[in-house]
């Protein structure tokens, strides 16, 4: 391998890649695996851009009689040289020998239910189209023939639903062998259908298809489904005869998806970067399967290479992240507090179930967390045992350095994104004390910030202000982290402080103290009044006492008031001595 071999990050079909003789990592040795398993239906969840599709293609590749004499595909891979005891490769006798199905619902997005469901109609129409030789002959009767005909994009839900059964019904007729089914990217609709409000439906019609498609299906043979999360059993598995499921915290076919540091600083040294490994590691290392740690995400360590060696955050930058970010910023204190913990390379702990409740995630920390380990922002650093009932806690941090980066820019975005928008004015007006400019960004910012998502269906109109002041506090961490270290919510004199910026650089910066306040009109006349309230607060509780203790001057130190009232806001400043 050298720098000039083909790096491709945009094809995910086996064939292509081994036709191209372009950048692949054997992991040919997933197909032993998984057959020798022997699991009638398998779901296997894995974080975005970790090779599922590829895999997927390639167990297709190996399996499909669409692909039989393509020997070439899989000559000098691990597969094709595994010896079984009595001396033969059994393996190679398998290889093009069933009729196989292979199906993705990886672009399945849509914000209404109807177009969802159309989409999806017209993935199922596809396969149809493409086994269009199975009307030619007596195969089918006329019924049959009018049956297959009717299957169309836009057609019903009824018939949607046993129609990739029924497909496997024909092609079992038609070959004389029962059908592997492969399902890719299965619950990418079902975060959609969430995202968008119509989670009941589409459970519902996902029920009955993956109901006729995987349990009530007598030609099936086995079954693969792949995705990120585990969805809960009785959300649209109701029924299935105990599939086989694999999550990130599974110890079967950890290494199958994504890179190991072996293979990855192999390949480093292959083309010529042997000695970026350790920055490579801070950058891409830290997701953990079963018991294998060290696994890298392949788009990025592909992008890398194909990138002459560029660092970037690849596998952040690859989606919108628009669940996770709307979770985020409509998430409770504790979530928000936590979050800053993660965002300062710090650790949490929290309780994890695996198998995602959708209808949970507006008000669970743990589902919240749970989810975030299932799509890879989340790595596990220890499990503990506690209590009387013996359940797992686990210590969690954000995976690694490209993660952060990404939660990094999901914040900036809340606040009119990283360029020259309100959120930077304002920070720009606080450091040069311009009380006035901070009052004009700072309603821009509110009025903005206040709009851009529907707040939890469990919270009041009264907790917006709160849960700005979190995500506020989540934006100064992340603008000013290089000149400021910021805490929020923490005891200091007689009381606990919203927050403080403490400078890293004492002889260049100020310290800040500020105090949030909602107005409350049976207490407070005007906002004004508000603000001063806020103000005296500061004073009252003695809030610089942890400066001071740090060897800040007190004429050094500026604090703010800031009220809020609906939209508004009014900030004021303490008076100088």
């Amino acid at each position: 391998m050298d720098r000039n071999i083909l790096v491709n990050i945009g094809i995910q079909r086996f064939d292509r890649i081994r036709e191209q003789n372009a950048f692949y990592i054997d992991k040919t040795d997933f197909i032993r695996e998984w057959w020798e398993k022997g699991s009638e239906v398998t779901l296997i969840t894995r974080p975005r851009r970790f090779g599922k599709t590829l895999n997927m293609s390639m167990i297709e590749c190996f399996f499909s009689n669409k692909y039989a004499g393509r020997e070439d595909l899989f000559e000098g891979l691990s597969i094709w040289e595994k010896k079984a005891p009595e001396g033969e490769n059994k393996y190679r006798q398998l290889q093009g020998t069933f009729p196989v199905i292979f199906l993705s619902f990886a672009k399945i997005k849509a914000r209404e239910y109807r177009k969802m469901e159309y989409k999806i109609t017209k993935v199922i129409a596809d396969l149809y189209e493409q086994n269009a030789y199975l009307l030619e002959g007596n195969l089918l009767s006329e019924n049959e023939k009018k049956y297959y005909r009717s299957i169309a994009p836009g057609m019903g839900e009824e018939v949607a639903s046993d129609a990739i059964g029924s497909m496997a019904g024909f092609m079992q007729r038609y070959f004389g062998k029962e059908v592997i089914i492969i399902l890719d990217e299965y619950d990418t609709p079902m975060q959609e259908a969430w995202l968008w409000g119509y989670w009941e439906e589409a459970a519902a019609f996902f029920s009955g298809l993956f109901n006729s498609t995987f349990k009530t299906n007598p030609s099936l043979y086995r079954g693969l489904i792949t995705g990120i999360t585990r969805i809960a059993k009785e959300s649209i598995f109701t029924g299935m005869n105990n599939p086989d499921v694999i999550t990130t915290t599974s110890d079967e076919y950890a290494s199958a998806f994504g890179f190991t540091e072996d293979e990855v600083f192999a390949a480093l040294d292959a083309m010529g970067y042997g000695n970026e490994k350790q920055e490579v590691k801070r950058w891409y290392d830290g997701f953990t399967f079963g018991a294998c740690r060290d696994i890298y995400n392949p788009w990025s360590i592909a992008s890398f290479l194909r990138k002459n060696g560029k660092y970037d955050a690849y596998w952040a930058n690859t989606s919108s992240n628009g669940l996770i970010n709307s979770l985020m910023w409509r998430g409770n204190i504790e979530i928000k507090q936590a979050m800053e913990e993660l965002l300062q390379g710090k650790s949490i702990r929290a309780e994890i179930d695996e198998q995602i409740v959708f209808d949970q995630l507006d008000g669970s920390g743990s589902a919240f967390w749970s989810l975030l380990l299932a799509t890879g922002y989340l790595r596990v650093l220890e499990v503990a045992r506690v209590g009387e009932f013996q359940k797992k806690v686990y210590t969690l941090a954000l995976t690694n350095l490209e993660v952060r980066s990404m939660f990094a820019d999901m914040v900036k975005g809340w606040f009119g994104g990283s360029g020259e928008t309100a959120y930077n004015n304002f920070i720009k007006a606080l450091l040069i004390d311009d009380i006035d400019a901070m009052n004009e960004f700072m309603n821009k910012i509110a009025l903005h910030s206040f709009s851009s998502f529907d707040i939890a269906k469990n919270a009041s109109d009264d907790d917006v202000p709160e849960r700005f002041y979190h995500g506020f506090v989540l934006g100064l961490m992340v603008e000013l982290a290089e000149r400021f270290t910021i805490t929020s919510n923490r005891e200091s004199g007689f009381g606990r402080y919203d927050i403080i910026l403490v400078p890293l650089d004492k002889e260049s910066d100020h310290a800040y103290i500020v105090e949030f306040k909602v107005h409350k009109p049976q207490r407070e006349k005007s906002l004004e009044e508000t603000a001063a309230n806020a103000l005296l607060q500061i004073e009252e509780k003695f809030y610089e006492a942890d400066l001071t203790a740090r060897g800040i001057a007190p004429e050094r130190i500026k604090k703010y008031g800031f009220a809020f009232k609906g939209k508004e806001c009014l900030i004021k400043a303490a008076s100088r001595f």
